[in-house]
């Protein structure tokens, strides 16, 4: 089985490319942000450590509630760090779980983990390789804003936050071109997953 972590810039397509990965290939696919949702669940690890971080004003209904989580963070910026302490950890623990139970199986012959921060959080120890889909900044804005309605001054602020261009390509052993044609990227995953 071979351990794919899968990053890029928002607006890059990852999405697209991981749908087509799903699709034609032999493999399971775990993302990030969905398995850190999963585990500030109550009675999942990272609720309880949240809640006494955060304070139950993060809570509604008995559950983290995102926007409430989001607030208190932006009001100290050394909470950031704190969650990302709690989380950050437990989502790396859940995938080495889950890779060594899909290992034992023996089933899949991909298993691809998809996160925006899969180079900061120090996954290329974790992963056989880390792929990089591209797309220009250009296009990227274009489609933030005809995808998620986002306004120029929102996806400043997301770019403003995210790895250069060439620190992904210097991270990922492999980058999808998604600038263009859609299945100009499909191809180039094919030929590449040939070669394994």
């Amino acid at each position: 089985m071979k351990l794919i972590g899968i990053t890029g810039g928002v607006g890059a397509g990852k999405s697209e490319i991981i749908s087509y990965l799903d699709s034609k290939y032999n493999c399971r696919i775990e993302y990030a942000d969905k398995v850190a949702h999963m585990l500030e669940e109550p009675g999942q690890v990272c609720f309880d450590k949240l809640v006494s971080l955060l304070g139950t004003g993060i809570l509604k209904d008995g559950k983290i509630d995102k926007a409430s989580m989001a607030n208190a963070m932006f009001k100290d910026d050394t909470l950031v760090d704190k969650v990302n302490d709690i989380v950050h950890p437990a989502v790396k623990d859940y995938f080495l779980r889950e890779i060594k139970a899909e290992r034992k199986k023996k089933k899949i012959d991909y298993f691809f983990i998809e996160a925006a921060l899969l180079i900061e959080c120090g996954y290329e120890k974790i992963v056989d390789e880390l792929w990089y889909v591209y797309a220009s900044e250009e296009t990227r804005r274009k489609r933030l804003k005809a995808s998620r309605g986002y306004s120029d001054e929102k996806i400043d602020a997301i770019l403003s936050n995210q790895l250069s261009e060439d620190e992904f390509r210097k991270a990922c052993a492999f980058v999808i071109n998604n600038d263009a044609d859609i299945e100009d990227a499909y191809r180039q995953i094919d030929s590449k997953l040939g070669g394994f």
